[in-house]
């Protein structure tokens, strides 16, 4: 298997020699120096920098005429080389400033010219959730207790709804007594299938027993485990705050309103998970395209070799 391929060997005198060395160590290249060549090596591609020996300067221009004298190298930033051609004198022969590419040659001794440029990285392809709420059914579990904060972490919620464009018509509102009851209800709406996400409000204050911690890992681990279990979004929109000040905070005051925040997660994934399945079954139906024909291919074979004598009847048309 090919691993790399050596572009050439290059002999220039001891002062070319140094000078060629130093500005390939500078710009970044991986290298192995030796007593008199060094062999610079990038990730595709390697070649060889030679010192010429005194009887060698007769040899070396018949020698060197069969390498090719201009380099291409690409590079993650152009700068920097520049910079490193700049400092050490060498001679630009040009520089564009193109929108898709950036290039420019340098010379350096040994009639060597080197082409850098760089090509900007494609984006990976990224899958994503869009904020928009059209035809997408929400179902929003609020906690009674501590209304006077779930009251209005439900506006926060509706408002961020209604504003990624979801109807009121497929906006369901369930009440249920208090923190602890969230999970249980959650999972009974997502189990019906007719919700594309479920919003869980809630706000729990640390009291003077161990209660609080008690409540507050259950319900993060219920709505957690309903989600998974599920397979339908669950945004986290439960305060668990020390006092009842940051609570007031976060329900619409110094830190936004965190039910707001939970209708676009909501929303978002809601349409991230639309799109997750939507691809999987597409890939899903190819393949089973292509085992229905595979079967049927193996089954006639299987009718031939049973019954030498059979032949396809052509259809008249």
């Amino acid at each position: 298997m090919l691993k790399s391929v050596h572009v050439g060997s290059y002999v220039l005198n001891p002062d070319d020699y140094r000078l060629v060395i130093h500005f390939f160590r500078s710009v970044g290249f991986d290298f192995v120096l030796h007593a008199r060549y060094a062999i610079f090596m990038a990730a595709q591609g390697a070649f060889t920098i030679r010192e010429s020996r005194p009887n060698e300067s007769a040899i070396r221009s018949d020698h060197s005429t069969g390498f090719c004298k201009q380099l291409a190298i690409e590079v993650s930033n152009p700068d920097v080389v520049l910079d490193v051609a700049n400092k050490m004198n060498l001679k630009v022969l040009s520089d564009t400033l193109p929108k898709v590419e950036r290039k420019f040659a340098v010379e350096l001794p040994g009639e060597i010219t080197i082409s850098v440029y760089e090509q900007p990285d494609r984006p990976l392809p990224v899958l994503e959730g869009k904020l928009n709420g059209k035809r997408r059914r929400f179902a929003i579990v609020m906690s009674r207790f501590n209304s006077f904060i779930t009251e209005r972490l439900l506006q926060g919620t509706m408002d961020g709804l209604l504003r990624c464009g979801a109807a009121r018509k497929d906006i369901e509102i369930v009440r249920v007594p208090g923190a602890f009851e969230i999970p249980s209800a959650a999972r009974t709406l997502a189990q019906t299938k007719k919700y594309n996400a479920i919003i869980c409000l809630g706000c729990l204050l640390r009291g003077d027993t161990a209660h609080y911690d008690v409540i507050v890992n259950e319900v993060t681990r219920g709505i957690g485990q309903s989600a998974q279990e599920t397979g339908v979004p669950h945004a986290f929109g439960v305060l668990t705050c020390e006092t009842l000040e940051q609570a007031i905070d976060r329900a619409g005051l110094k830190m936004g309103n965190k039910g707001f925040e939970a209708a676009l997660a909501a929303v978002e994934m809601a349409n991230l998970t639309k799109a997750v399945v939507g691809r999987s079954s597409l890939v899903a139906g190819k393949g089973a395209g292509k085992k229905a024909i595979s079967s049927q291919s193996s089954a006639f074979s299987k009718i031939r070799k049973s019954k030498p004598g059979i032949r396809l009847k052509k259809r008249n048309r």
